[in-house]
């Protein structure tokens, strides 16, 4: 690569505004399924004084007596949590990292940093571009620490994320859109200007993220993503960073959910147990056994793929198996296996083998000429104008505030 690594376009100096992971405090407030959500909630309420303290797990920023406002969108109670005896609030789906959408209570008061500024913009229009960070430190559950482990730079999610990072520093969420309706794209001024002239066609904000998306690597100074000086290596990445993103995204957004071709779609070859306590993979038999349960075919790339290091396939089946402490909220949870963790599984199977393959094919770069930070900042366009770096005003819809009141904004 003709451009030294330190003089790469980061993906902070194309998509400016970005915000922090969500905080949440305790961790009986996500699951993989509705039901077990809605059962928390009543064994909390059922309880009262310092045992429901207890269950809560109060910390600095939130206890029972904590004022807070509503989530913006989000239609729940805004009294002390000491007082209340309402209804569950209706789980939301959530971005757990990596490739994982599970369940989240979007109640404010249950949340140490949500971080407001996205729901505001959270809507059908929306994509979530989350950096994975830099992959060196500590890798959860023992597995040392992996420098520059393998994985992608750079993910997307239709879902409201929460960027937990499975290894390595956590890195920043970067909304598409800066105001609700698909409005004000989160681009810098003047980069898809430029970068038209450059290419000869019209570049969009969506064109910027597909990019990224297909072309982003990781790197100590942030998500670096180099850019193309060659219209047909632009045009070809673009092509491919938009099928990586449907993928990732589900089908949502309009497009279609995942499907390998017929024939290399996994199947249940054998019943996954009410509790399974393992899960193994037979690479010559392309077979994941899950417990005593069989699924094929599954490709080794499904099973061999990694963020930060870590196998998504088990970190996925841990955070459903993991022994939770007797006696807390993390303890209620479904007494068999659901069906819908087996249709949730194979999905995933299907995104993973789909995502392998698809970065198989990612943009040669190393001899390519490309476009510096240096080459943006002689344009006029970088820096980016600290306006773009901060939240649009988004004040098209009333939010609650605590105790029923009408917040200020």
């Amino acid at each position: 690569m003709q451009a030294v690594t330190e003089d790469l376009p980061l993906l902070d100096d194309l998509m400016p505004w970005s915000v922090a992971p969500l905080r949440l405090g305790r961790s009986w407030v996500v699951a993989p399924d509705a039901r077990t959500l809605r059962a928390r909630w009543d064994a909390l309420l059922r309880a009262a004084g310092g045992e429901r303290e207890a269950l809560f797990g109060p910390t600095r920023v939130r206890t029972l007596t904590s004022s807070v406002a509503a989530l913006p969108g989000q239609r729940t109670g805004t009294v002390r949590l000491a007082r209340e005896a309402g209804p569950c609030p209706e789980p939301v789906r959530l971005a757990h990292g990596p490739f994982d959408e599970q369940w989240l209570l979007p109640d404010h008061r249950l949340i140490d940093v949500a971080r407001p500024e996205l729901w505001r913009v959270a809507d059908e229009r929306q994509i979530f571009a989350v950096e994975q960070g830099y992959a060196h430190g500590h890798v959860p559950r023992g597995r040392g620490r992996v420098p520059q482990a393998p994985g992608p730079a750079l993910l997307v999610t239709a879902a409201l994320p929460d960027g937990r990072s499975p290894a390595g520093r956590p890195g920043r969420i970067r909304p598409l859109y800066r105001r609700p309706g698909g409005r004000a794209p989160n681009v810098t001024p003047g980069v898809p200007e430029l970068l038209s002239k450059r290419y000869g066609s019209e570049v969009t904000a969506e064109d910027v993220l597909a990019w990224a998306v297909a072309a982003a690597r990781p790197s100590p100074a942030g998500c670096a993503v180099p850019l193309p000086a060659e219209p047909g290596l632009w045009a070809a990445g673009v092509v491919l960073g938009r099928r990586m993103t449907d993928v990732q995204l589900r089908g949502a957004r309009g497009g279609e959910r995942p499907r390998l071709p017929g024939g290399r779609r996994p199947y249940v070859r054998a019943a996954i147990p009410a509790r399974p306590e393992e899960l193994t993979y037979d690479a010559d038999g392309e077979t994941l056994h899950v417990g005593t349960g069989r699924v094929s075919p599954v490709p080794a790339g499904a099973w061999e793929y990694r963020v930060g290091g870590v196998r998504m396939l088990e970190l996925w089946f841990g955070d459903r198996t993991a022994p939770a402490e007797p006696g807390t909220l993390e303890a209620i949870r479904p007494a068999a296996w659901p069906q819908e963790w087996t249709s949730e599984l194979l999905e995933l199977i299907t995104i993973l083998a789909l995502q392998s393959q698809l970065e198989s094919r990612r943009p040669e770069l190393s001899d390519a000429p490309l476009i510096t930070r240096t080459d943006l900042r002689a344009a006029g366009v970088l820096p980016a104008p600290d306006a773009a770096r901060r939240p649009a005003s988004v004040l098209d819809r009333e939010e609650e505030g605590p105790e029923g009141q009408l917040a200020l904004l």
